[in-house]
């Protein structure tokens, strides 16, 4: 066992890039924050960043708003999602994908998770039969991707609408379909700890005429939804405009001016991230009682974090490898433990849900350990820390 210890900042993100400090700069000096405050025939950064988010998912229309968890609860609202309803969500998942079902009065029925931290497929088919609801709110929860084929098959085949939370997977695919356009409607987030950063934002991409319109007029463009660029044609709205309510949520020039500069370098961004995460990877290869997640051929993903599994180790022995590895530096998040901490709550957390046992899942769950693979690390960093939690693992694994 070494006694390396790692001094790095788990939080600290790269800085903003200086051109688009500039172009935060040029909106401030303008005074014009507001998204709809353009000049005649200006289109102005939302709209504009609206346009390119379109293009780099390969999407008819985009929406920019204050946050991801706005697009979420957005989403819900432009499928006219109703109280009381069912909404199928994964089991695991962060507390504001089953916060934006409640928030619509909507009920949220929990998935089961598998070894691979997705979707169970299998469990996904009998809650909808159980259930009989008609929309799935799909978590890439830390950017792990289903089988979406095998997903989009069965939810079409039953009628059910899939909302895709892609907070965790903007930049990555499945089988060269970007993230978030299998499904009916895809959301994103901004927040700083994504993969592009604007403090907080999110953005909204669909192909479907009304279901655009709608969250359109839901995000608060009064009747100014002609400078929506990236948006349906003036006479879609004429069906829904005196009936949808404005539930604001505008994204603002400044943000979108910063995020533009980052979306241009979001691919190479993505390689730099997933260069950290083999690094960590396959540095842990081969740590006996630690279990790697085996990632399918067709994912391209995004390796802003990493996950391995402590199967069917008892809680205090996971306790004692966080607490190891906290001493040397190296911050992992346990999802296993009884009480939420910072954002690693669990399903049956969310009192506000009913209770729904998943005896398989909680297995999985109680095992997750995650880390957070900033970019401000560089490689040999990544490699340190991989070096720690092997030891930690170890050390913990050989105490009777």
């Amino acid at each position: 066992m070494t006694s390396e210890v790692f001094t790095g900042n788990f939080t600290q993100q790269e800085p903003i890039p200086e051109a688009a400090i500039e172009a935060a700069v040029a909106v401030m000096r303008s005074g014009r924050l507001h998204r709809y405050n353009t000049l005649p025939g200006e289109k102005g950064e939302v709209a504009l960043l609206e346009e390119e988010f379109a293009a780099v998912t390969r999407a008819k229309y985009a929406l920019a708003v204050a946050s991801g968890g706005y697009a979420l609860g957005c989403a819900l609202r432009a499928l006219e999602v109703q109280p009381g309803e069912p909404v199928l969500t994964n089991a695991f998942t962060l507390a504001p994908v089953p916060g934006a079902i409640a928030s619509v009065g909507a009920r949220p029925v929990f998935v089961g998770v598998t070894e691979g931290l997705v979707i169970d497929l299998d469990d996904l088919q009998v809650k909808i039969s159980e259930s009989g609801a008609k929309v799935l709110m799909l978590s890439h929860m830390r950017g792990h991707i289903a089988d979406m084929d095998a997903l989009m098959y069965i939810c079409n085949g039953a009628g059910v609408a899939v909302i895709e939370d892609c907070a965790h997977t903007m930049g990555a695919a499945w089988d060269g379909v970007p993230s978030g356009r299998h499904g009916i409607i895809g959301c994103y987030s901004t927040q700083t700890y994504k993969h592009i950063n604007s403090g907080e934002g999110g953005l909204l991409v669909t192909d479907e005429d009304e279901i655009a319109a709608r969250a359109i007029m839901l995000s608060g463009s009064y009747m100014l939804y002609p400078k929506h660029t990236a948006g349906p044609a003036p006479e879609v709205f004429e069906k829904i405009k005196y009936d949808t309510p404005n539930v604001s949520g505008r994204m603002d020039h400044l943000r979108a001016a910063i995020l533009r500069v980052q979306l241009q370098n979001l691919t190479s961004q993505v390689d730099n991230w997933n260069a950290r995460y083999r690094m960590v990877e396959e540095g842990l290869a081969d740590v006996p009682g630690l279990t790697r997640i085996v990632r399918p051929q067709q994912e391209r993903f995004v390796g802003s974090s990493i996950q391995f599994l402590l199967l069917d180790w008892p809680d205090e022995k996971i306790e004692a490898v966080v607490a190891g590895c906290g001493k040397r530096g190296v911050d992992l998040k346990w999802f296993g433990a009884a009480e939420p901490v910072a954002f690693t709550s669990r399903y049956d957390s969310w009192r506000y849900a009913d209770p729904q046992p998943l005896p398989d899942s909680d297995r999985v769950l109680r095992a997750i350990v995650d880390m957070r693979l900033p970019l401000t690390f560089s490689l040999e960093d990544c490699a340190t820390l991989a070096r720690i939690i092997r030891d930690e693992v170890a050390a913990v694994a050989e105490c009777a």
